[in-house]
Parts: C-alpha cells; structure tokens; sequence
C-alpha cells in the first residue's frame, strides 16, 4: 500500500479554468474527416454527410474547441479547393500524408459541423507552401459581412452570415524539416509578424496563435521561441506546444510519468515567453496553446503496415495510426490532462489530436458503428467538471522510481471549485502498477457534504493493462463506480485501485 497526502485551500486558486483546455483537432489526415465525422451514405448519416453516431460521441465527449484542418496537412492546402459547388472542386495530392484529397469536405461543411457539435473554431492557415494573402484572404472570407469580393463569395457559396472565426493559428510546425514549407526562427517569425499584422487589418478582434516547437526535444526548442517570439511578439497572443507519448520498450514506469516532461515542457516556454516579453519591454502577456497533445505510438509509420503506412500508393483516407488505447495509455491521458489544468494560468488552449480514428478517443467504421476508447473516458469527465477555480494542490505521496524521470509521485492530482454549483472535483491517478493507494483529502475553508460522483478508470476484471475497446471486444475498459470515499469535516479519504484514474466530486460549503 503507497499514500499520498493532498491538501487543496479555498483561497489558493491559480484562476479560472480555461474552457478552451478541454479542445480536440480534424485534419485531413487517414479518417479522421472521411469515414469519420463525414460520410455521406452512412445509415446514420445527416443529409448533409455527417454521422450522427460520431456526432453524439463527440457532444458527449465534450470538447470546447477543434482546430481545423491540420496539422502538417495545412502547409500545402489551398483552402479556396474547399469552398464552392462540390462537383467543381479540385482533386489534390497531399503530399503531408500522401494521400489523395478530394476537397468534398471544405471549410464550410466544417462550420457546419462544428455549428452542431457546438464546438469553437480554431483555423489554421497555410503558412508553408502560401503566406500573408491566402491568410489574409481567408479571414476576409470567413469574417467580413459582405460588399466585398471574398465576403459576397462566401454568400454566393451559401453563407450569408460570416462565419465569425476569431481563434487562428499561423501555420503548423514550421520548425520541422518534415514540415512542407519548414523555414527557419528568423523566416517564420517574420512571416507570422507580417501575416498577423494583415489578419488584424482585416478583423482587429481575431486572436493569434504562433508556431512554437513540435516537441521539447527539437534542437531549436527555446532558441525558437525566443526568436519568433522577438519578431511577432506584439502581434500574437498564444504561442504553439506540441507533444506526444508513448511506452517504450517495456518501460511503463517512465511512460506513466510523462506529464513530468509535459510540465518540464510547459514551464520552460513559460520562461522563455516571459524573457521575450521583459527584453521587449511589452506590457501584455502571451499565453501558450498547447494545440497537438496525446499517446502516440510512432511506430512503423513507413512499412507496409497499413494502419500507419504513409508511402503505400496514393490513395483517398487510407487507415493511418488508428491506434487501439488500453488502459496504461488512458491513465497517462488523465495525467496529462491533469498537467495542462495544473498549468491554467498560462495554458488557454489544448487541443487532444485527433477526434475520430485518427489517434483518437472516438473510432467509427467505413458503413458500421462507432465507439469510445479508453482514452475518452478522462477527457470527458474533465471537460464536463474542471470548472470554476483551479485549486493549487499540495501533494505529499510516496515515489516510484522511474528510469527517464527519477523519482515520480505515485499519485498524481488536479482540481477544480465550482462556487456556483458549490462543489468541489478531483481528478486523481494512481500510478503504482501493483500496489493500491490511500488518499486522504485536506479541502481547508470548505465543509465537505455528499460526494456526488466517484468513478474509477482500472484494469477491468480478468484482463491486464493492455485491455482496449475494439470493434471486436466492444467497450470492455470504462468507469466504474470508486467505492468506500468517505468525507469527515472537511477531509476526503479513499483508496485508489492499483494502477487506475478515478474523478471524485463532493458538495461543498465555505467553512
């Protein structure tokens, strides 16, 4: 048995909690759009091509915001090939995935969709193969009333009202040599300082997203966002993190630690924005976009393994990295999650990538059913309960021993306080692989009353770790009901299950 302390203060709050956090992200990329959110044909779907089975996972997931259309595949898309009558859009070939895109789903089937899904849209614009036109231009199309070439096609194209598309990102990992169009700090951050300054003219209420690294062990990680930064900096309001995880080589305990490199990777930007910012003598505050995040298992992304093959012939969505989440891979999620809520105060935007088949929390079949992953478990609890306050934790718990992270939590934690609803929800992990975990809850200048919800993400019964959800397994991993979480005064105590992440919320009352 392994402990852990916690203790949360009414009045130790990092601020309130981004709703922007809980975001997710369609690229054209494998089937994510076609067979994923859009098939037209499907039994269940709309007369416009959207799945509805999709469409409510996707509610029911939660998120608040999806980034629009890529991902690398955004460095070399027109997005004019998506607007207009569909049987006069032209096929491409997209060389980010090497893949055929037909353009049948546009930009304005896009906003449709996200119109019921209730999703905010955040659009990224072609900064690789284009630059301050195109950008420029698709905010004119997108954002303008009308009277104007580009905002009277927009109505002629069926869309009398703008869109009204205030979240853009200024290109994709520009600072990767995979990236079509990959350029240099100083050529990038030119080019986002002068396409910013251009979008502003045309909608002065936009918000801006740079391009930060592609992951923190990039070689340019810090130095380009220090240059960048010192060009764009005033026309900017986020700037880009990406990062993905995955288990290596049988090494769970690093793996279940990961969160430990997202928060190294968090803090570090944090800094080097900040430098920027006391160098420059600027009086606002950039924030971070943490817009590409998840599990992704890089492997055999070039062999003739068809789930992730990405040279096999040009073909239209072929299946790529379709991963199939376990449980291990679920609780690293909610760890992660719990680092980005952790992180509130400078962190605004997430986006979890992607949302349907392609590294996702959702999968759906060509022409047969959908489903939910492991991983959609703790995005959907969060997104639906960190509201309010983010609450500083305080954490005492006993370590493991980790092989890239030496000595981790075993217990790992964030939390949020509703004032309005008046309670109180935690989001905990238990990392220990064999052992279960005591908790015990110190909520200072609250009086705790009933828990209202206590669920358990673990090793179902008579699997192991690996357990997924398939269309052949059906939904076998999920929550469960935590039992035996007791609240006396204004403490919590409860046991987590080896090797498991569990949500507990309790009513609460100002002490």
């Amino acid at each position: 048995m392994t402990n852990a302390r916690i203790t949360l203060v009414r009045d130790f709050t990092l601020g309130e909690v981004p709703r922007r956090l809980f975001g997710s992200f369609v690229e054209h990329m494998g089937r994510c759009v076609y067979t994923g959110i859009f098939e037209p044909g499907h039994p269940e779907a709309d007369e416009k091509g959207f799945r509805q089975d999709v469409l409510k996972l996707v509610k029911e997931l939660g998120p608040t915001v999806v980034r629009y259309p890529g991902g690398n595949f955004v460095s070399g898309y027109n997005w004019e090939d998506g607007v207009g009558p569909v049987d006069k859009r032209p096929r491409r070939l997209d060389g980010a995935w090497h893949t055929v895109e037909s353009n049948a789903f546009g930009l304005h089937e896009f906003v449709d969709w996200s119109r019921l899904a209730g999703t905010e849209i955040m659009e990224a614009v072609n900064l690789g193969t284009r630059g301050v036109d195109a950008a420029r231009e698709l905010v004119e199309y997108s954002n303008h009333p009308g009277g104007t070439y580009l905002s009277d096609l927009r109505k002629q194209n069926g869309s009398a009202e703008p869109f009204d598309i205030k979240l853009w990102c200024l290109g994709n990992e520009l600072d990767g040599p995979w990236q079509i169009g990959h350029k240099t700090a100083h050529e990038y951050g030119r080019l986002a300082q002068e396409a910013g300054k251009a979008m502003r003219f045309v909608d002065p209420d936009i918000e801006l997203v740079a391009v930060g690294s592609s992951h923190s062990s990039m070689p340019t990680f810090g130095e380009w966002e220090h240059t960048v930064l010192t060009h764009a900096y005033d026309e900017v309001d986020y700037v880009s993190l990406h990062a993905y995880y995955q288990e290596d080589d049988g090494d769970v305990k690093s793996f279940l630690a990961t969160a430990v490199d997202m928060d190294y990777f968090i803090e570090s930007v944090v800094s080097t924005v900040d430098a920027v910012r006391a160098a420059g003598k600027h009086s606002k505050h950039v924030n971070l976009s943490f817009d590409e995040w998840n599990v992704w298992y890089q492997r055999g992304l070039d062999t003739d393994d068809q789930p992730h093959n990405v040279s096999k012939g040009w073909r239209e969505h072929p299946r790529l990295i379709e991963d199939a989440y376990n449980v291990t891979d679920a609780i690293v999620v909610g760890t992660l999650l719990n680092s980005l809520l952790r992180h509130g105060d400078r962190v605004k935007i997430a986006n979890q990538a992607q949302l349907v088949n392609v590294i996702a929390p959702i999968r759906s079949e060509e022409n047969g059913p959908a489903w939910r992953q492991s991983i959609f478990w703790p995005f959907a609890r969060m997104a639906e309960l960190a509201r309010g306050q983010i609450l500083r934790a305080s954490v005492d718990s006993d370590k493991y021993e980790s092989a890239k992270f030496g000595d981790v939590d075993v217990v790992d934690v964030s939390a949020t306080w509703d004032e309005d609803n008046g309670r109180v929800a935690l989001f905990v992990a238990n990392r220990g692989l064999d052992e279960s975990a005591d908790v015990d809850v110190s909520l200072s200048g609250f009086v705790c009353g009933r828990v209202s919800r206590a669920e358990v993400l673990r090793v179902p019964n008579g699997k192991d770790r690996f357990a997924t959800n398939t269309l052949e397994s059906g939904e076998q991993v999920g929550l469960s009901p935590l039992a035996g979480v007791t609240v006396t005064g204004s403490r919590l105590r409860f046991t987590l299950p080896a090797l498991c992440w569990a949500v507990i919320e309790v009513e609460v009352t100002r002490a």
